[in-house]
């Protein structure tokens, strides 16, 4: 599902090395995530390509995906990703009933409960759209809101060519907003991604990190 771009200030691209130094390689962790999952097209092949490269990241679930399909979210748990709250099914929340806004994110919070026997700690409100009363139910709920800093607009249809390019600009301490809701595009890239950020020397690590 679209995702805007993040209204996050911190610069994407590193600052210029003086003219006389070397160019040093980043090292460092940054941190992967994937919203709207899980998903049977894409989740396997993502777990799958994240523990071949020993890299970990961050699974913003939706709760009518993960009771739809608690095997997949078992198996995130399993292979040590984060699983994180994106609400029950994906709406805009500002602006909707408080009472709706408790329901999306404290059903959401059950599901993963109950699948992973813990709650989660992080809540990714869909779209980026938040305001005050979301981010104070999602406190009420245990939750910490978390957005990014870098996002390929995988969700867009972007190819996996221009997804790995924009990923290259990605810097240590930095989210990435990425998606598994079934595009193949984001499968398709995320090898050479992260064969890029390992010859990078970057790693990316489940959020909070």
């Amino acid at each position: 599902m679209a995702e805007p771009a993040s209204t996050a200030t911190s610069p994407l691209l590193p600052a210029p090395a003086p003219a006389s130094a070397p160019t040093a390689a980043p090292s460092g962790t940054l941190a992967l995530t994937f919203d709207d999952g899980p998903h049977p097209d894409s989740t396997p092949a993502l777990l799958d390509a994240l523990t071949a490269a020993g890299h970990r990241a961050t699974f913003f679930l939706c709760g009518a995906q993960a009771e739809r399909h608690p095997e997949l979210v078992r198996a995130l748990d399993r292979a040590g990703m984060a699983i994180a709250n994106h609400s029950w099914s994906h709406p805009s929340l500002p602006g909707l009933p408080h009472p709706v806004v408790h329901d999306e994110i404290h059903r959401t919070n059950h599901v993963l409960t109950e699948l992973t026997g813990r709650p989660p700690v992080l809540f990714r409100p869909p779209y980026g759209a938040t305001n005050p009363a979301v981010a104070r139910i999602a406190a009420d709920a245990g939750l910490t809101e978390t957005l990014w800093d870098v996002d390929p607009r995988d969700w867009d249809g972007t190819a996996p060519a221009e997804i790995v390019a924009v990923l290259a600009t990605a810097r240590p301490g930095d989210t990435v907003l990425l998606h598994d809701h079934g595009n193949r595009n984001t499968v398709t890239a995320l090898p050479a991604v992260l064969a890029a950020l390992t010859a990078r020397g970057l790693r990316s690590d489940a959020l909070p990190h």
